[in-house]
């Protein structure tokens, strides 16, 4: 009975079933320890007062967000130096985010339970987000403006929100003056440079072109000036008002409004309130640009980053795979030589992804991009401008890693389709090259999304090759903006795989940096998941519409 039934193939299907079956439980639970540890990162969590007293220091107070519990056995704690009180058998411990780096030193410290005196979540703490040495934990005292207190007390709050909403309103004002207008006039300051060095080299350069830069330069220069002017004029009011706050010990310190980002009360925030503050986090983390050594702010410029580059690598891997394939599958000659290219591309696929970037950063950036910038643009010199790494030279390398990929699918969908479509055209009157290009292609597009889709989902997650080839923890702008030619592939760029590498091994604050590798982690599947429904879309309906002809 038991060989008959292993002789029906029945236990290999349920088996094949079993370890499918594993695997997705396998990736659900790691996607869903992913969402768990990153998301909760933007919940508002409620702030704690401690009265805490050890055997070393005085009772203090401390205040901050309780962000983890450790519970230590009696052995380990006594082997890691902990004194347990009336012989107890566990030592409980809570991780708190106390905040104030500037005041304390840290963002983060144990304390053991068992010196805890009292704890109590006051409704009058607050929070404090800045630009600079990460959150704030304490009380509102006063609103001063110019120097002067203008509210404290209940009255605070209400003014406090009122002239925070105008901070951030100036601020953003000031920060496009200088990304925009300010980084226009540079750059056209750098492009009129570049084109007398130019000029000089071919020796054209003349009197009459002298005049004419001269006055271009001026006029730049001026309108540089009436910027900073108004830049001047927004920072001296944005500088007028500020907080008086008090930390844990008492003390009364005084923040300026153009440091802080948000103040919120999270002792005083509903259920629903929370659910509100919570979308806004993570919207913010989206949208903004990273501070304090990425472990502050957000990921848009790496989320942008790896999106463009993604899209770039997918318009060069496309062609060249298709055109390969079609040549290996449809005019090369099969025999011996064929076979070793066969071999060759699979086991390309197979090669270490440090080996394309080395490959990329000696042949694309130093050959090819230094041969480009000797040709096209001498008058840079000796600043490189393609002979550095860029995303461009990120784009090919990656490419270059994903085409075997994209022409090994592309040949398995060549082959499905059947002689008798390429003889059916080809007696109709259709050369070889039509029939191709008009049928067997069109029958072949699954197939070619099919390792388009693999090749987004390889390329998306690669890390070690960029990091020759250019991307960097911190990008100054993106490779996209609004000056001409727009799309600046020479420039460098910030990518979500490095990010979550020098969040999580490069930061100097560990604990802070760590819920933020989980939520790009999250965000980098995302990205992925977006790119390849949206390519799968495109594939099932090409798929249902040349049903027909395949059947």
């Amino acid at each position: 009975m038991i060989k008959a039934w292993f002789k029906s193939g029945s236990p290999w299907i349920w088996m094949t079933a079993g370890a499918v079956s594993i695997n997705l439980i396998l990736v659900a639970g790691l996607l869903l320890l992913i969402a768990i540890r990153g998301l909760g990162h933007f919940w508002p969590a409620d702030i704690m007062e401690y009265h805490y007293q050890d055997r070393q220091t005085p009772e203090t107070v401390i205040i901050g967000e309780e962000t983890a519990t450790s519970l230590l056995a009696a052995g380990q704690a006594k082997a890691a130096g902990h004194e347990l009180l009336n012989n107890g058998e566990y030592l409980v411990q809570y991780l708190v985010k106390t905040g104030n780096r500037d005041i304390l030193g840290s963002d983060f410290r144990w304390i053991d339970d068992q010196y805890i005196h009292s704890k109590a979540k006051p409704s009058d703490l607050i929070s404090i987000e800045r630009r600079e040495w990460g959150n704030f934990y304490g009380r509102l005292v006063a609103v001063k403006e110019n120097g002067v207190i203008i509210a404290q007390d209940q009255q605070a709050w209400p003014v406090a929100q009122e002239k925070l909403a105008t901070a951030l309103r100036l601020f953003d004002e000031i920060d496009r003056l200088q990304d925009k207008d300010v980084g226009a006039i540079n750059y056209n300051l750098e492009r009129l440079r570049l084109k007398q060095r130019a000029l000089e080299l071919k020796n054209q350069w003349t009197e009459a072109k002298h005049l004419e830069f001269v006055a271009k330069k001026q006029t730049f220069e001026q309108e540089y000036k009436l910027i900073q002017e108004k830049i001047a004029k927004l920072n001296k009011e944005l500088k007028l008002n500020s907080l008086v706050v008090s930390e844990a010990g008492g003390r009364e310190i005084n923040i300026p409004l153009n440091r802080v980002v948000k103040v919120t009360r999270p002792n005083q925030m509903s259920v629903l309130d929370k659910c509100f503050e919570y979308v806004s986090n993570f919207i913010s983390f989206v949208k903004d640009d990273p501070r304090e050594a990425n472990t502050e702010g957000g990921i848009f410029p790496a989320i942008f980053g790896t999106v463009l580059m993604v899209l770039l690598m997918a318009i060069v891997v496309t062609p060249f795979g298709v055109i390969a394939a079609v040549y290996l599958r449809e005019y090369a000659k099969q025999g011996f030589i064929t076979r070793v290219i066969r071999i060759a591309v699979n086991n390309l696929a197979g090669v270490p992804s440090i080996v394309y970037g080395v490959f990329g950063l000696g042949f694309f950036v130093y050959i090819l991009g230094g041969s480009i910038d000797r040709i096209f643009f001498p008058e840079a010199a000796p600043a490189p401008v393609f002979g550095t790494p860029g995303l461009l030279w990120a784009s090919l390398t990656l490419a270059l890693l994903t085409l075997p990929v994209v022409i090994v699918a592309t040949e398995e969908g060549l082959s499905r389709i059947p002689k008798s479509i390429r003889e059916g055209s080809l007696a109709l009157g259709a050369t070889k090259a039509e029939t191709l290009w008009r049928t067997v292609l069109p029958m072949a597009s699954p197939a070619i999304m099919t390792g388009l889709i693999l090749a987004v989902a390889r390329a998306a997650g690669e890390v070690a090759p960029l990091m020759l080839v250019g991307v960097v923890k911190l990008a100054p702008t993106l490779p996209l903006d609004g000056n001409f030619p727009y799309l600046h592939l020479d420039r460098k760029f910030m990518h979500l795989g490095f990010h979550i590498y020098d969040v999580g091994f490069q930061s100097p604050n560990v604990e802070a940096a760590r819920p933020l590798v989980y939520a790009t982690s999250l965000l980098l599947v995302m990205v992925i998941i977006g790119l390849n429904m949206f390519a799968i879309t495109i594939r099932n309906n090409l798929r249902e519409k040349y049903r027909a002809l395949e059947n």
